[in-house]
């Protein structure tokens, strides 16, 4: 290695100060090392309700949440070595002081100003320590920080021990982050042993030291959801639940709550030490499902008790897992379509309840909102979403159903977004077969009639009024929309012409002050085949424009079957009914009664008596839903709904 260079300094150069801080003084002033932000933050989240949740946006204080959390952690590590079967804590009507009591054993007396004043103190370091059946522990404090962090922040901070072994009790008070300590004599005890803190957080730190009691409060009833069997009492309010994170899921849905699965998985793993030992999972996911929800999912996600805000692997294993599965069916039943599953098409509305509770979890920083991958958890969660997300979509075919739809509608207003550009492309266009209306400054007048064949159009050339009357011919029967995608509607001539004749764009709402004609009338053969053409016009119009049909633009003509010519005048009959009518009318002597088969074979006479109505029968909807559902069973791809309607004899 070459020698490195000397820079040139002139003169004496001054040094840095090298100081050396105690803990107390390092806490205080570095607070967000140990306890994450100490500023006010927005955080998207959820209170408890009566009865229910409410997700919302709260303002939360991180390290001041982290610094109470620690103490009830403690209490909860307790629990997990079935020593805590009750947690009570008390927050004062001003907010500012708070007291965590629980039935543990406490710990040696010689040890209470250690354990609250010194970091890297606790019992909790031995990541190879068993329980008696060869078992990790799992632990929720790992680093010795916590509490002393606490109690070094405070203004006050007083603790009780009643140690269960020895029998004896003790209070120490630390006063201004432990600058002043002062201590009782220990003492024989009567009741239940365990620990007794009661605290001040420092102004000084915190800025702001009173508590929020709503997020204490939620902080407490996730700990009592996470813990099943575990009493807690917070301000007098019991809560203790029996099936744990799932009866979270259903306070939030009880309709659509689902458990995915609850197990308990044990691994043969070693230690850091290198010691072989036995590592105990226990897994929970459940979820709820709102169909009509189009918000993002939601994950509410805790390990070992502690809540995950910012998600980590073991979120996003879950999601990914579920997606894929789901995804797999779906896309299985969407093949012939050739529509993909996007992400969000299985996620929309889904509401994920996590929890974990495993030995040595590790996360991102002393605030555990993260969690970090592992191992073990990894063979743990891939299997348990093998076999849960199976049974839930087993039991839940509906929901692949769902997805499909979701993937329908997404696929098609893309479809709508592309055919809405292709579309105005097409309006400026010339449309040869357009008989066009001559009315140029008011459109509003003006009225398109879309024939049947070209012979109606040859009638209607002859009889109509030029100025505000304009016709479209149709060859034959026009496409069924409901079975063509929106590329084959752009592509099909006849349609085109008639969205281009109308000023209408596939994609975009219909603006009567854009559309060249303020009435759209279907004239067809008074037969079957007159009726399904006029059907397979509204369905093409409902489809992609079902606002028309409310402004009452599109309409029917109906044209008459019979032309009865009498002495004095034509009249016409639509229906053998009217022709009867007239038959048996006195004062009208029949010369002539002519049957049209079609509009070619009507009169010039007749055309004009059609097209001279000043009103012609609109297409009325009353829900738009139900007529759509009409639409499906009539032209949709499956026969069978159109069967069981033909078949209904109670119709």
């Amino acid at each position: 290695m070459n020698a490195i260079s000397t820079k040139q300094r002139s003169g004496k150069i001054k040094e840095a100060v090298i100081e050396s801080k105690d803990q107390r003084w390092h806490c205080r002033n570095r607070i967000t090392l140990v306890f994450g932000s100490n500023d006010v933050e927005d955080l998207e989240t959820y209170l408890y309700t009566e009865g229910g949740v409410e997700f919302k946006a709260v303002q939360f204080h991180q390290a001041k949440s982290k610094a109470i959390e620690e103490i009830l952690d403690n209490s909860i590590d307790e629990f997990y070595r079935g020593h805590v079967s009750e947690i009570r804590t008390e927050l004062s009507d001003d907010g500012l002081t708070v007291t965590i009591q629980d039935n543990g054993i406490g710990f040696p007396l010689d040890k209470v100003k250690q354990v609250y004043t010194e970091f890297r103190t606790g019992s909790k370091f031995k990541d190879e320590e068993v329980d008696e059946k060869g078992l990790l522990f799992r632990t929720l404090g790992q680093n010795g920080l916590g509490a002393a962090a606490t109690c070094l922040t405070s203004d006050e901070f007083e603790v009780t021990v009643k140690h269960y072994n020895s029998k004896q009790e003790q209070t120490y008070r630390f006063i201004d982050g432990a600058l002043k300590v002062t201590q009782t004599r220990p003492k024989s005890f009567s009741g239940p042993s365990g620990v007794s803190i009661t605290l001040k957080l420092a102004k000084e730190v915190y800025k702001n030291p009173k508590i929020d009691k709503d997020l204490l409060r939620k902080r407490i009833i996730d700990l009592a959801y996470n813990n099943p069997g575990l009493k807690f009492v917070f301000n007098k309010e019991e809560f203790q639940f029996k099936k744990g994170l799932f009866e979270l899921a259903q306070r939030i849905n009880i309709d659509t709550a689902q458990l995915i699965g609850e197990e308990e998985f044990i691994f043969d793993t070693q230690t850091t030490t290198g010691k072989t030992a036995k590592a105990k999972i226990n897994l929970h996911v459940s979820l709820t499902l709102d169909p009509k929800n189009d918000e993002r999912e939601r994950f509410i996600s805790f390990v070992n008790s502690t809540p995950t805000f910012d998600g980590g692997y073991h979120n996003d294993r879950v999601k990914r897992s579920f997606i894929n599965k789901v995804k797999e069916k779906a896309e299985r039943q969407l093949k012939k379509e050739k529509i993909t599953v996007a992400d969000n098409d299985v996620l929309q509305g889904v509401i994920f309840v996590i929890g974990i509770i495993m030995p040595n979890p590790r996360f991102e920083s002393q605030t555990k909102r993260k969690l970090v991958r592992d191992q073990l958890l990894e063979k743990a969660l891939d299997q348990f979403m093998e076999e849960g997300v199976e049974k839930f979509l087993r039991k839940n075919k509906e929901f692949i159903d769902l997805v499909c739809e979701r993937a329908q509608t997404r696929h098609r207003f893309q479809e709508l977004k592309d055919a809405s550009k292709q579309g105005k492309k097409q309006k400026k266009q010339r449309v040869e077969k357009l008989l066009d209306a001559n009315e140029r400054k008011d459109r509003t007048k003006c009225v398109l009639f879309i024939c049947e064949g070209d012979s109606a159009i040859g009638g209607l050339r002859s009889a109509r009024d030029k100025l505000t009357q304009g016709g479209i011919a149709l060859k034959g029967k026009p496409m069924n929309v409901s079975q063509a995608t929106i590329k084959d509607v752009l592509d099909n001539q006849e349609f085109a012409d008639i969205m281009a004749a109308i000023g209408l764009t596939i994609g975009v709402k219909a603006d009567p002050h854009e559309m060249r004609y303020s009435k759209i009338v279907f004239l067809a053969d008074s037969d079957v085949d007159g009726g399904h053409i006029n059907t397979l016009l509204t369905n093409f119009f409902f489809t992609f424009w079902p606002e028309l049909f409310q402004m009452g633009i599109i309409c029917i003509a109906k044209a008459p079957l019979f032309e009865v010519i009498t002495d004095k005048e034509t009249i016409y009959a639509e229906t053998e009914g009217e022709l009867e009518n007239i038959k048996k009318r006195s004062e009208v002597k029949i010369r002539e009664i002519q049957r049209n088969k079609g509009l070619g074979e009507m009169s010039p006479e007749a055309f004009r008596y059609v097209l001279s109505r000043k009103d012609f029968t609109k297409i009325a909807v009353k829900e738009v839903k139900a007529s759509q559902d009409m639409l499906n069973v009539c032209f949709g791809k499956d026969s069978q709904p159109r069967k069981d309607l033909l078949l209904d004899t109670s119709k």
